[in-house]
């Protein structure tokens, strides 16, 4: 059973894979065209395109994804939004399913790869984490995104979850932008991803439906930089309580 398991993997991997690729190569041309579009206008019709291409292409790797909590969202107000990180499959399901155009801080080596980079590049704020100057760049495009209005997507745990932990401890950057900025938290859970994309396994995948649950969003109004290690253990426990619920829930 466990050999069938590991071909059938193999062979949904490759398949998956040729699919993202093939619709890559579709929406190739209109990311280019609109990554010359000033800001914000270029992150809102971004937006849409990634929406659409993700609603097509998760589907046919037979992995849909299931929206709760979208209500949270008030028209008007931008958010910085937290998630938790367990796979690479996070990142193609995270910014096309938050409501309203947005921007990820992304990592600098992603941008070189040859096509996809380009794709990356439009949609991210990108920073070399080995550089002083760049991380500090990173900081104000950042304040700037959200000044504009444009919702800010972060990983606070800063990689991928590998540990048996349900989340892992948060570093200072996502809390420290919310509250020089004053805008409010939205603590978002993703579910799942974790099992398509194994962090123990090489080139192996399974389908599986998605959630991606957004939670109440918590102010920082009137908040200063001496707040943030509270903040930090506030969003953490919300986030890590019902991580636990929904788990327990569902093996029930």
């Amino acid at each position: 059973m466990t050999f069938i398991k590991n071909i059938l993997g193999r062979i949904y991997i490759v398949y998956s894979l040729a699919v993202f690729v093939a619709t890559m190569l579709i929406v190739f041309l209109p990311i280019l065209i609109i990554s010359f579009l000033p800001e914000p206008m270029r992150a809102k019709a971004l937006h849409i395109v990634f929406r659409i291409w993700m609603g097509v292409y998760m589907p046919l790797a037979f992995c849909p994804v299931i929206r709760k909590g979208k209500d949270n969202f008030k028209k008007g107000e931008n958010y910085v939004v937290v998630l938790n990180h367990n796979s690479f499959v996070d990142i193609p399901v995270s910014s096309p399913w938050i409501p309203g155009p947005n921007k990820t801080l992304a990592k600098m080596e992603m941008s070189k790869i040859p096509i996809f980079g380009v794709i990356y590049k439009a949609g991210s704020i990108l920073v070399d984490r080995k550089k002083e100057n760049s991380r500090r760049e990173s900081f104000t495009k950042m304040q700037d995104t959200l000044n504009m209005g444009i919702h800010l997507c972060l990983y606070p745990e800063g990689t991928r979850n590998k540990t048996s932990a349900p989340i892992q401890p948060f570093f200072d950057g996502a809390f420290v932008t919310a509250i020089k900025s004053q805008k409010p938290i939205m603590p978002g859970l993703i579910f799942n991803t974790g099992k398509i994309l194994p962090h123990n396994k090489k080139i192996w995948a399974r389908p599986s439906p998605i959630q991606i649950h957004f939670l109440k969003p918590i102010p920082t109004e009137g908040l200063t930089i001496e707040n943030v290690p509270k903040l930090k253990e506030l969003v953490h426990n919300v986030m890590e309580t019902y991580y636990i619920a929904y788990q327990l829930k569902n093996k029930a």
